[in-house]
């Protein structure tokens, strides 16, 4: 492979961008900080679940490395609270990143920065129900400012770069960490100046934590992400029906939910990552966020429904500190 011949940014320098104040960062959220309590109840109930699927499939040699787990248990609103297996490691979210794409979305025409026009909703309809890349192309696009296209002179494809960078600096704002979305997902790609950026830039992927993406989630269910009415129309591109089998995001955690659980969710798979962030609500008035990322295990259908059965069979009662 011929060397770049762009820089190579270190992660920190990275980071420092994705921070940087622009009038374009300014939070607007109906939020308190993001602060939910610990429960050993409901940590011994994740730690349980994660020993039972290892056990399970020993066999395929599923490793504690190869799993991360964030659950949130939302029966009070005022007082999430939280609990996780290797919640804060940054993993490559394959679509699971496009909810913060959507986020961001509404939060850009809340602003009024980005115009609500049909073409952009039904974007955003198909990136989350259908999960099409395409779709998402078009959202990040219009998020910040770039285009995929031929290859840029040095200067301007740092340009480009700090531009992609928009949605990174909106989560930095809000307090997320571990994360980085400002890659376009692809099947065939990339190309161009969307490969030169992968060379030059550190990280080379898309990043997520189960942690962050918990909390996303947590927030849009609440209401608290952007605005109520946002959050609400968010919510409606997020709802599945568990017992749809055409829904193939629906089969990823539904199949662990008891009869009459509603869903709403957001997968992501390809070769290698297989995941699932969904929030629920059982029958007997539970409520919740379950997020469980795989690697390397992709081909595996039974390990996400296996942890997340374990876990809402004992979903709480109890939560206490």
């Amino acid at each position: 492979m011929t060397p770049s011949r762009f820089p190579v940014l270190p992660l920190a320098l990275v980071a420092m961008l994705a921070t940087v104040t622009a009038v374009q960062s300014q939070p607007l959220t109906n939020s308190a900080p993001w602060d939910p309590a610990s429960s050993p109840a409901l940590q011994s109930l994740v730690d349980d679940a994660v020993k039972a699927a290892l056990t399970r499939f020993a066999d395929q040699q599923l490793k504690s490395d190869d799993l991360a787990v964030t659950v949130v248990d939302l029966a009070d609103p005022a007082r999430p609270v939280q609990a996780g297996h290797r919640g804060a490691t940054p993993i490559y979210p394959a679509s699971v990143v496009k909810l913060f794409y959507l986020a961001a979305a509404h939060h850009w025409m809340e602003q009024g920065r980005l115009a609500d026009t049909p073409e952009l909703r039904r974007a955003m309809s198909d990136m989350i129900v259908h999960s099409y890349n395409e779709a998402t192309h078009y959202v990040i696009d219009l998020l910040t400012g770039t285009t995929s296209g031929p290859e840029l002179p040095e200067a301007d494809l740092r340009e480009w770069f700090e531009k992609r960078n928009a949605v990174n600096r909106h989560f930095a704002a809000l307090g997320y960490a571990n994360i980085n979305a400002n890659k376009k997902p692809w099947c065939e790609g990339p190309y161009g100046r969307e490969t030169q950026a992968i060379k030059a830039f550190q990280p080379t992927r898309n990043m997520l934590t189960t942690d962050a993406t918990a909390r996303l989630m947590s927030e849009i269910a609440l209401g608290r992400a952007v605005t109520a009415a946002r959050s609400a129309e968010m919510m409606k591109l997020l709802a599945r029906d568990p017992a749809d089998q055409k829904d193939t995001q629906a089969q990823f955690t539904g199949p662990a939910l008891p009869k009459g659980a509603k869903l709403w969710s957001k997968a992501g798979w390809t070769s290698q990552t297989r995941h699932d962030a969904v929030y629920f609500e059982l029958p007997n008035g539970a409520k919740g966020v379950l997020v469980i990322f795989t690697v390397s295990h992709a081909s595996n259908r039974e390990i996400i429904p296996a942890i997340a059965g374990k876990v809402l069979a004992g979903w709480p009662a109890k939560t206490e500190k």
